[in-house]
């Protein structure tokens, strides 16, 4: 059983920076595949996009294309803590947004990877 515990959300201007927080407990893996997804305005929970991943084993890291360059995944592993550093906001990042995780080696940015779920932070970007 993984739990996990997001925070950082909150409303910025376009162009301003957040940091989201994942903090991950009730585990003695030694590796997870972590990732952030993040639910817009009016979307069901199966259209949920994956924003950005890692394997915390061996750091290797997967982003979607709308946030290369802007968003950036790190975990630490002392504070098994999640993050996401999101730069150059736009609306279009207005949503909430998720933390998941998966006790799996084969790590991505589809949902049905996952197994265990956040409640959510909201993030919305003001123009």
């Amino acid at each position: 059983q993984v739990e996990l515990a997001e925070s950082g959300g909150g409303s910025v201007q376009a162009g301003g920076s957040l940091k989201l927080s994942c903090v991950a407990s009730g585990y003695t893996y030694n590796g997870l595949c972590m990732g952030w997804f993040r639910q817009a305005p009016g979307k069901e929970r199966k259209e949920r996009e994956g924003v950005a991943a890692i394997y915390t084993g061996s750091g290797t890291t997967y982003y979607d294309d709308s946030v290369k360059g802007r968003f950036a995944i790190s975990h630490d592993n002392a504070k098994r803590t999640l993050y996401l550093q999101m730069n150059s906001l736009k609306p279009d990042d207005t949503a909430m947004y998720y933390c998941a995780a998966v006790p799996h080696l084969f790590c991505g940015l589809r949902m049905d990877l996952y197994n265990y779920w956040g409640q959510g932070t909201q993030v919305t970007v003001s123009s």
